[in-house]
């Protein structure tokens, strides 16, 4: 009985030692080798602002547009905690459409975002541009069109709402679509 209350003190110790340690949620730079989370495509190759969603126990999840990360984080079937998102800021300094930058990411929850703007992200579909301040986003606004708002201004329909790809004219879509569906042989 000793020997199994002594056993049992040691081990009470023992987890009483145990240091928690915190998940690192600070933003990861972009590799050549880093991945978009729904395209699986590398997304140094694809212009526009990027996102990093940090999910609890996780490496971070990328998304070649904001739009993408947006959705992900407000998407019903997302249970895990999120615990960081982080964009890329388009007002700093070197940020260009082409080349988004590296360490200029700002929190998710702080930035402001142009919505509506006539700007494609990475996948080619409408994109929500962020800034670090309400200021750059004005200024974006004014030249490129859209409204700014904040994450929780943004409704749900903008970002989990499909978007139609079509082009306008797509008299040439229509006709490669009914080739397709056409008959072998006919």
């Amino acid at each position: 009985m000793k020997t199994a209350c002594l056993l049992a003190i040691a081990l009470l110790a023992l987890a009483a030692c145990k240091e928690e340690v915190a998940q690192d949620t600070a933003p990861r730079e972009m590799t050549a080798e880093t991945l978009g989370h729904y395209c699986q495509m590398h997304l140094l190759d694809h212009p526009g602002p990027k996102a990093q969603v940090h999910l609890d126990g996780m490496a971070p999840l990328f998304f070649s547009q904001v739009r993408d990360a947006i959705a992900y984080a407000r998407a019903p079937e997302q249970v895990a905690p999120i615990l960081a998102i982080w964009v890329n800021d388009m007002g700093a300094t070197g940020a260009s459409w082409e080349h988004p930058g590296q360490g200029n990411w700002v929190s998710g929850d702080t930035a402001f975002y142009v919505v509506g703007s006539p700007r494609e992200g990475g996948m080619g579909l409408p994109e929500t541009v962020p800034f670090a301040t309400r200021a750059g986003a004005e200024q974006f606004a004014a030249r490129e069109g859209g409204r700014v708002m904040t994450l929780t201004e943004i409704p749900d329909a903008l970002v989990l709402a499909p978007v139609d790809s079509a082009p306008a004219d797509d008299t040439d879509f229509q006709r490669r679509l009914r080739a397709l569906s056409a008959p072998a042989g006919g």
